[in-house]
């Protein structure tokens, strides 16, 4: 089982920028597609952006140009570059690997790092 460990959240103003990292450990990383996802309170899940082991990006249109996406397989990492970031940003944000087995995602996640936007 991969373990994925989470780094760089935090509190920044309107307007700010933060990068979270995920470090995966345990398996085979260059081959999976990896994303983040963000839960804020009251809300449900939504994957923000994705990258798959040919570097294809995929993002939620409301973070489009702002945030970036990014691997390094060579340290088995997935980076979350944000910019630009808003109020509406704020959430709890999870790295996940995507593996799906018998048409079930089973991959991991990270422990989730908090991202707060505020003035």
């Amino acid at each position: 089982q991969v373990q994925l460990v989470e780094s760089g959240g935090g509190l920044v103003q309107p307007g700010g920028s933060l990068r979270l990292s995920c470090a995966a450990s345990g398996s085979i990383f260059s081959l999976d597609t990896m994303g983040w996802f963000r839960q804020a309170p009251g809300k449900q899940r939504e994957l923000v952006a994705s990258i798959t082991s040919g570097f294809s990006t995929n993002y939620l249109g409301s973070v489009k140009g702002r945030f970036t996406i990014s691997r390094n397989n060579a340290k088995n990492t997935v980076y979350l570059q944000m910019n630009s970031l808003k109020p509406e940003d704020t959430a709890v944000y999870y790295c996940h690997i995507f593996r799906v087995r018998g048409g079930i995602d089973i991959g991991s996640w990270g422990q989730g790092s908090q991202v707060t936007v505020s003035s």
